[in-house]
């Protein structure tokens, strides 16, 4: 149980401290909806928050329901993380080498929502500033390294699940 809780505790508090450090950064150095083209027609820093969850999704509804949602969902999934680490077999080495994907991809999600969770309970909203772009036409939602961490974290569950369904 300590190898599982020392690896989502490394994991968590690495995404947690490179989300909150380049959101300080994005806050002082930019204005609110600010740019600073990375590569030119491709990748952006955008200054941009996000009242509603991933992609905007909520960001329009009743501030009650959204707030609630908001605030309600984190803790939620949260607890769900660990529950589902707790019961992943790691007593031997063998067995924690077998489950290493799925304690990464959880930890990648706990460290993102609590990132995430970080920026709403201190001021209401998420800072986004990742923005990609397909030659000014196409626009990906603006997005951070929680919300990357989140993404990678429920694909490579996918994957894992996936594997060991078909081992």
């Amino acid at each position: 149980m300590l190898k599982k809780i020392s690896l989502l505790i490394c994991i968590s508090i690495f995404i947690i401290c490179l989300d909150q450090i380049t959101k300080a950064y994005i806050q002082t150095q930019f204005g609110l909806h600010d740019t600073k083209a990375l590569i030119d027609g491709f990748l952006s820093m955008t200054y941009a928050r996000n009242f509603g969850a991933a992609f905007g999704f909520m960001e329009k509804s009743h501030p009650e329901i959204r707030d609630w949602f908001m605030f309600g969902i984190p803790p939620l999934v949260c607890a769900i993380v660990l529950t589902l680490i707790y019961h992943i077999k790691s007593e031997s080495l063998s067995e924690f080498k077998n489950n290493m994907l799925q304690l990464i991809s959880l930890s990648l999600i706990f460290g993102g929502a609590i990132g995430n969770y970080i920026d709403r309970l201190h001021y209401g909203y998420v800072i986004d500033f990742i923005d990609f772009q397909w030659s000014l036409k196409y626009s990906f939602p603006t997005f951070n390294f929680a919300d990357s961490a989140i993404v990678i974290g429920v694909f490579f569950l996918i994957i894992s699940i996936d594997k060991e369904k078909t081992a």
